[in-house]
C-alpha cells in the first residue's frame, strides 16, 4: 500500500492459521474448477489518487480482455483500509474472488492460509515462465523454498519528493542525503505554516515501511532468524524512535500528520503545504492533483551516512503488488489466462505507466517509457538499496501491531507527550505480546 500503496490498514481480525474454505465458487475439496468458464470477479487495489481514477485505467483493459477471450471481468477496486481483513474473510468464508491484488509485504502471510493458488513451475509456463520476471519482485512473492503464492504485477520503491520552490526559498540547494540533513532542512522549511515533511501516522502499513528502513539503518530487524518476533531489540528501538521523532524531537512533521491515514501527505505536498514526501512513486498520483513534475525532484530516501546501498544503507523496502488467484476459483482457466494478460508486456507498459510504477516484468521494463529521471531513483534503489520485509507467516499480524503501536506514539507525539527511549520500548512490548509467536 493510496495512491500507490504496498501495505494495508486495519486490525488483523482473523487468525491466518485458518486454511481457506471454498472461495470464488470453486470446488468444495479447494482444487479449483472450470463450473463458470465466462466470468471472472477480480478484487483490484486503490493504486491511484482515487478508486474512481482505478477504474478509468482497468476497465478499458477489462474490456480488452474480455474481447479477446469472450470472459467478463467484475472490477471491485478495494481500499486499502478494507484489503486485508477482505481477504482474510474471504479465505474463511468460502465467499471471495477469483483474481485478486494483494500487497507484496503479505504474500507469505496469506500463502500459510493455503487459500491462494501455488505458482510452481507448471502454471508459471502457463503465463509464459518464473524468468520473464526481476529477481527482486519475486523476492516478495511468498516464503523461501516455497512455491510463490502470487506474481508479481507493479513494483516500486520509496523516494523522496522534494518541492523545488520552498527549497529555492530556503536557500537549500540540492535534497538531504541523510537523516540529520533532512532534520535541518525541514526546520528551516517549517515556517508561516507550511511543513518540512508529510507522513500517513495513522496508517500502521505505511508506518512499518519506514520503521522497517529505519531499523536495517541500524543493523536490525524485527523478526529473528527462525522467524520469531524480535520487536525490542536496542536496534529496533532506536529506529522506531528516531522515525517519531521527526515529529516529536525535530517538528518537521506537522502533528495533525498524526491522523493522516488516506494519502493526505500526498495531497498536502501536491499543493504546497509541505516541502517534502517520502512516498511509493507518487509521479501519477501528484500529476492527477495538478502538480507539474517541474515543480518538483526525486532523491533517494536519505540514509545515516553515506549512499545508499545494502545492509545499513538499505533506504527503500522492495515495494509492490501482486496478482493472486484463490485456487479454488471456479474459472480457473480463466483466471490463469487474466494474469496472463495482466502480466504481458503490452499491459505492463499501459498499467505501469498510468500508476507511475515499475513493471517486474523484465522486458517491459526495458521500454523507453520507463527509462524516465524518476523511474532512474525508483530503478536504481529496487537494483541496489532495497530490501524485502519479512517473508514470514506472521508478517501480517506484524504489520498490524507495530504499525499501530507506532501509530499511538506518532498520537502521543502530536498531543506534546514525551517520546523517550522507555516509552517507545514499552510500545514494541505491547505489540509483541499481540503475535501468535510470542
Amino acid at each position: 500500500m493510496r495512491s500507490i500503496r504496498a501495505a494495508a490498514v486495519g486490525a488483523v481480525t482473523l487468525s491466518l492459521a485458518l486454511a481457506a474454505s471454498a472461495c470464488g465458487g470453486g470446488s468444495s475439496n479447494g482444487g479449483g474448477s472450470n463450473d463458470s468458464p465466462k466470468t471472472l470477479t477480480y478484487w483490484a487495489s486503490n493504486q491511484g489518487a482515487s478508486i474512481e481514477v482505478d477504474k478509468k485505467v482497468l476497465q478499458p483493459e477489462l474490456d480488452k480482455f474480455e474481447k479477446q477471450t469472450g470472459i467478463k471481468v467484475k472490477l471491485e477496486v478495494v481500499p486499502w483500509s478494507d484489503l486485508l481483513n477482505r481477504i482474510l474473510t474471504a479465505t474463511t468464508s468460502g465467499q471471495g474472488p477469483d483474481v485478486l491484488n494483494i500487497g507484496n509485504t503479505w504474500s507469505a502471510s496469506l500463502q500459510a492460509t493455503g487459500a491462494l493458488l501455488p505458482w510452481d513451475a507448471e502454471n508459471f509456463a502457463k503465463i509464459g515462465g518464473r524468468d520473464r520476471f526481476v529477481d527482486s519482485a519475486l523476492g516478495s512473492t511468498g516464503a523461501e523454498g516455497k512455491d510463490p503464492s502470487a506474481v508479481p504485477l507493479y513494483s516500486m520503491a520509496y523516494a523522496l519528493y522534494y518541492n523545488k520552490k520552498m527549497f529555492a526559498e530556503a536557500g537549500i540547494d540540492q535534497p538531504p542525503a541523510t537523516w540529520a540533513e533532512l532534520a535541518a532542512d525541514g526546520k528551516k522549511l517549517s515556517k508561516d505554516g507550511k511543513w518540512g515533511l508529510g507522513a500517513e501516522g495513522s496508517n500502521p502499513s505505511e508506518n512499518i515501511h519506514h520503521v522497517f528502513v529505519f531499523a536495517q539503518q541500524h543493523g536490525a530487524d524485527f523478526f529473528t532468524a527462525e522467524g520469531k518476533p524480535d520487536f525490542t531489540s536496542d536496534g529496533v528501538v532506536t529506529a522506531v524512535k528516531q522515525y517519531v521523532d521527526l515529529m516529536a524531537k525535530d517538528k518537521v512533521i506537522a502533528p495533525g500528520n498524526a491522523e493522516y491515514a488516506q494519502n493526505q501527505s500526498v495531497s498536502d505536498f501536491a499543493k504546497g503545504k509541505t516541502a517534502m514526501l517520502l512516498w511509493q512513486s507518487a509521479s501519477a498520483n501528484l500529476k492527477s492533483q495538478g502538480m507539474s513534475e517541474d515543480d518538483y525532484g526525486i532523491a533517494p530516501v536519505p540514509v545515516q551516512s553515506g549512499t545508499p546501498g545494502t545492509g545499513a544503507q538499505v533506504n527503500s523496502m522492495v515495494a509492490g503488488i501482486n496478482l493472486a488467484v484463490f485456487k479454488n476459483t471456479d474459472n480457473l482457466d480463466g483466471a490463469t489466462k487474466f494474469v496472463k494478460f495482466m502480466t504481458s508486456d503490452a499491459e505492463q507498459k499501459i498499467l505501469n505507466t498510468a500508476y507511475s510504477s515499475i513493471p517486474p516484468v523484465k522486458t517491459a521494463q526495458t521500454d523507453g517509457a520507463f527509462n524516465t529521471p524518476a523511474n532512474a531513483v525508483l530503478k536504481d534503489t529496487l537494483a541496489k538499496s532495497a530490501a524485502a520485509l519479512p517473508q514470514v507467516a506472521d508478517e501480517s499480524q506484524f504489520e498490524t501491531a507495530v504499525g499501530t503501536a507506532v501509530k499511538d506514539l506518532f498520537a502521543d507525539a502530536a498531543a506534546g507527550r514525551a517520546i523517550t527511549t522507555d516509552s517507545v520500548k514499552a510500545a514494541l512490548e505491547k505489540a509483541q505480546q499481540q503475535m501468535p509467536a510470542a
